[in-house]
C-alpha cells in the first residue's frame, strides 16, 4: 500500500499540474471506534470528541498549506456527515463530497483500544469513481492532545505529502 499511496499522490500532483489547479478535496471530521473498557462503561468522552475535531482541522490545514490540494469547506454537508457513519455508510462520504463538487474525499477514524493504545487511519477516495485511492495509518501511545497532534502531523507529512512515499530508496 505504501508504493500505491506514493503513486496516487504523484499522479494527483501531475494531474493537477496539467489542469493548473490542484484537485478539490473534502476532508471530513474524524470518527471514533472505541473498543476500550472505559468507552464501553462511560461512553464518548468530551476531550476525545474535541480531539477528533482538532485532528480533522489539522489535516485540512496541513493539506491546504501544502498547495497540493484545494481543501473545500465541508460546512454545507457537515451535519449530514456527522449524522452518518462515514466508514460504513455505503459511499455516503463520496456522495456528500460530490455535493461540494470535490474531486477527492478524505475520511478518517481513530481506533481506541485503551488510553495507551490508539490508531489513526485516513482514507482517500476518488469522488468520481468511488474508488479507494490510498489509506494511511499511524499508531499512537497515549491519549493526549500532544500524541494525537503528533500522529496526525506524521501521517500528513510522511505519508500523504511525502514526495516518494513507498518508492525504493537508494542505499
Amino acid at each position: 500500500m505504501r508504493s500505491a499511496l506514493g503513486l496516487v499522490i504523484s499522479l494527483l500532483v501531475m494531474s493537477a499540474a496539467a489542469r493548473a489547479e490542484p484537485p478539490k478535496l473534502a476532508v471530513f471530521d474524524l470518527e471514533m471506534i472505541d473498543t476500550s473498557l472505559q468507552g464501553e462503561m462511560s461512553g464518548p468522552r468530551a476531550d476525545e470528541q474535541a480531539r477528533l475535531l482538532r485532528a480533522g482541522d489539522q489535516v485540512r490545514k496541513e493539506l491546504a498549506d501544502s498547495g497540493k490540494f484545494r481543501v473545500l469547506d465541508i460546512a454545507p454537508v457537515n451535519a449530514a456527515a456527522h449524522g452518518s457513519n462515514l466508514q460504513a455508510c455505503g459511499g455516503c462520504d463520496v456522495k456528500l463530497a460530490g455535493e461540494l463538487d470535490a474531486d477527492l474525499v478524505m475520511t478518517g477514524v481513530v481506533q481506541k483500544v485503551s488510553n495507551l493504545i490508539l490508531n489513526i487511519n485516513l482514507y482517500l477516495r476518488d469522488v468520481h469513481s468511488g474508488q479507494l485511492l490510498a489509506a494511511a495509518s499511524a499508531d499512537m501511545r497515549g491519549n493526549t492532545d500532544e500524541s494525537w497532534s503528533r500522529a496526525t502531523d506524521y501521517l500528513v507529512r510522511n505519508r500523504l505529502l511525502a514526495p516518494n512515499y513507498g518508492a525504493p530508496q537508494a542505499r
